[in-house]
């Protein structure tokens, strides 16, 4: 059993969010760790709940529900980033609730000198489109990083636009990599990953794009920026989070 194991087990305990886990990590050196210790020596961790205790004593679901996902992954070319992890985005750990793992498939730097989020509504007009198209095709030199989310609209045009351009971009997304979500962004997602891009989420396959998890996934997107760029968004869009 790897450590991968212990640490895609760890995102499933009840009660332990990216935050708490993170610190367990720390304290304990690893996550496979964490699994070793006594029942006795986990009840003296501060913050650890005693549900989350039965359930590293017990951990046999977590554990066969990793080694799925681990079949999962290597399937189909997905790369696991655990927050330790050299190549995990470095400015996500500037971020107290940044994912404790990332599941990436790409071949885009996520540490790249420069990276720049633009995000926006999914109704984009016109106007919000010529500046979105302007604004990406002036760094098609500088050597930049796109990231947005891969949604309708404003996504959908700076994604476009880094490709035309041959700029690196990256979709965030709010389910897991079983469905690109929207469906007919599939294409879009495909020439992205050809072209020195890449997908990223926090969720494991088998997660449906569920309502709740697009405000999640926009603390990824700042959180892996330099800077981030809203070209429209209404006075309580989800770009303003």
């Amino acid at each position: 059993m790897n450590d991968l194991q212990y640490q895609i087990a760890l995102t499933l305990l009840p009660g332990i969010g990216d935050i708490s886990g993170k610190k367990f990590v720390q304290y304990c050196g690893s996550a496979e760790a964490i699994f070793k210790e006594t029942r006795k020596s986990l009840e003296k961790i501060s913050g650890l709940r005693e549900a989350s205790i039965d359930a590293i004593c017990n951990p046999k679901e977590y554990l066969n529900r990793a080694e799925e996902e681990i079949g999962y992954i290597e399937k189909n070319g997905i790369q696991p980033l655990f927050f330790l992890d050299s190549e995990y985005p470095r400015r996500l750990l500037q971020c107290e609730d940044g994912p404790m793992m990332l599941y990436y498939k790409g071949k885009a730097d996520l540490n790249a000198n420069r990276v720049v989020a633009i995000v926006g509504t999914r109704n984009i007009t016109d106007y919000g489109k010529e500046n979105c198209n302007q604004l990406v095709e002036e760094l098609k030199d500088d050597n930049v990083l796109i990231v947005s989310g891969l949604a309708y609209g404003v996504d959908t045009c700076a994604h476009t636009a880094s490709v035309k351009n041959g700029i690196p971009t990256v979709g965030v997304m709010g389910c897991g990599m079983q469905q690109i979500y929207p469906d007919p962004n599939k294409k879009l997602a495909s020439d992205m990953v050809e072209q020195g891009g890449g997908i990223l989420t926090e969720y494991m396959s088998g997660t449906p794009p569920e309502r709740e998890n697009f405000p999640r996934r926009n603390r990824i997107i700042a959180g892996m920026a330099d800077a981030v760029i809203v070209i429209q968004s209404a006075l309580k869009g989800g770009s303003l989070i």
